[in-house]
């Protein structure tokens, strides 16, 4: 299973979480033409092809239209998800009233993420945005079509897959609970059978749309997790309790926009213009970049910040990555510790090619992968390769080398250890696995080559069930150092991967 599980990780790591969802609602989209055609579905193609056209073609214009009169460079995977958000939200129709509320709220949507921000970040999630604003004209109103039963068998899956990427499996746990639960009381006191009552919420109202392509949407969520669950269970009641305010009535998108609101005021307000000042190499195979930002950056030691690296011939990566900062909190610069070894996407060559000077804009910053408020509680640091980035965030943070901190660095030989002048500075007891058999620095300690196991691991950590275990690197060594570590007799094991960046 670490090994499917790994191989998974790897795969789905190859894609954006953006090219992804533009995938997966692609799929979706034809997967709906094919329903209508068996007859599972009564719009009509001519119908479904125009609202198709109108959605993505009006939603990508206007888009770029705005990015223009901004003096900005458009994100075109952004607006064509939203286009394909639309799609899904509004009904097929040729009617003239219609079709110009669809238009509206295409227009409506893209405008939002200009008018209806915050130094640079948009609040709102562009179609719930302009779907709910429609909906107050009157011209027309989004109905959630998605949430039909013969949809759930790609519906699913396609959540499922998208959440399991995102890493938002129990965010959405607590949403689907919440307001399952809600409307399946409701129902019940109405008469129907559990059975009924439950099929309908999970069936015939878009809970599962919702949750894995709205509600989930990074750049609306707080930044920790406990925010994300807690705002789940709020968002969960204001979607399934019925309410009636003359003027507004319950609507997913109102639920939505309220949640977004909410997270708006719990995390990083406004992008964040950071200014780039150099680079070093901090191995053959790795770079840290330095940025001045311009405004204060409110984060967390082990925290991630991600970064839109706007270029041309894009490799399909996208344009937006995120990167563990390694500088602590409240330092005047902002440092990444970057892989930067072949075969490098088209964002890292945009890294590569900045000039001092140059400015590229922070989008989100976010993340739980921290230490134990306790500093009195002793941790095992596990880092493989460049997942030491986190850790040196941490480390540099504890300044008076307070905690009992025990560092387990594997790297593939001496030359690509990182950050081994913090390492030292840090009075961490660390412990180097060269997988070349070379020798580690004299302040490290040497594991040998052997492979990290549970056994080998108990060797050099005796104390391991007394401390809190954290693991950073590539999918495939987290999920095998996580199980070492289990094996081992670790109680609580904190996971950071970095893939497909």
């Amino acid at each position: 299973m670490i090994a499917v599980k790994s191989r998974l990780d790897t795969w789905l790591g190859r894609f954006t979480m953006y090219r992804l969802i533009l995938w997966v609602l692609a799929i979706l989209v034809a997967y709906s033409m094919v329903l209508d055609v068996l007859g599972w579905l009564t719009f009509g193609i001519p119908e479904m092809l125009v609202h198709l056209a109108l959605c993505v073609g009006l939603t990508y214009l206007s888009s770029r239209l705005l990015a223009l009169v901004f003096r900005v460079r458009p994100h075109s995977e952004s607006s064509l998800i939203t286009g394909l958000l639309l799609y899904f939200l509004f009904w097929p129709a040729f009617g003239a009233a219609d079709m110009a509320g669809v238009a509206l709220a295409c227009v409506l949507a893209s405008v939002s993420k200009y008018a209806l921000a915050f130094r640079g970040r948009h609040i709102f999630n562009p179609a719930a945005a302009g779907a709910f604003l429609t909906g107050l004209t009157g011209l027309n109103i989004a109905t959630w079509w998605a949430a039909t039963p013969a949809m759930l068998w790609l519906l699913v899956p396609g959540v499922l897959v998208v959440l399991y990427r995102t890493r938002k499996m129990l965010m959405a746990a607590v949403f689907m609970v919440t307001a399952t639960g809600i409307i399946t009381t409701e129902l019940l006191n109405r008469g129907m059978t559990f059975g009924q009552a439950l099929w309908q919420p999970l069936a015939q109202r878009p809970l599962l749309f919702f949750v894995g392509f709205m509600l989930s949407e990074p750049l609306t969520l707080p930044p920790r997790r406990w925010q994300q669950l807690a705002l789940a269970a709020v968002v969960g009641v204001v979607f399934a309790v019925p309410y009636n305010l003359g003027f507004v009535a319950n609507s997913p998108e109102l639920a939505l926009l309220l949640g977004n609101l909410i997270a708006f005021f719990l995390g990083q307000r406004g992008g964040v213009e950071l200014v780039f000042k150099g680079s070093r190499p901090l191995t053959p195979g790795s770079t840290e970049f330095r940025f001045e930002p311009q405004r204060p950056v409110r984060f967390a030691a082990g925290q991630f910040m991600e970064l839109n690296l706007p270029h041309s011939g894009s490799d399909g990566k996208g344009r937006r990555r995120v990167f563990s900062m390694t500088n602590p909190p409240g330092a005047a610069e902002v440092t990444f510790g970057v892989g930067t070894a072949e075969p490098l996407s088209t964002a890292k060559r945009a890294l590569l090619a900045l000039h001092p000077g140059d400015t590229v804009s922070a989008t989100a910053v976010g993340g739980d992968f921290l230490l134990p408020h306790d500093a009195g509680k002793p941790v095992l640091l596990i880092a493989a390769g460049i997942g030491i980035t986190p850790f040196l965030s941490q480390l540099a943070s504890d300044s008076r080398g307070s905690r009992d901190t025990v560092v387990l660095y594997l790297a593939k030989s001496r030359t690509e250890l990182a950050g081994t002048d913090e390492l030292e500075a840090s009075g961490a007891k660390v412990i180097a696995r060269l997988a070349d058999g070379s020798t580690p620095p004299a302040f490290m300690h040497d594991a040998g080559t052997s492979r990290i196991d549970a056994g080998r691991l108990k060797e050099l950590v005796p104390d391991i069930a007394e401390r809190e275990v954290f693991v950073s690197g590539s999918p495939s060594s987290v999920d095998s150092l996580r199980a070492a570590a289990r094996g081992a007799g670790a109680r609580r094991v904190h996971v950071d991967s970095f893939a497909g960046y």
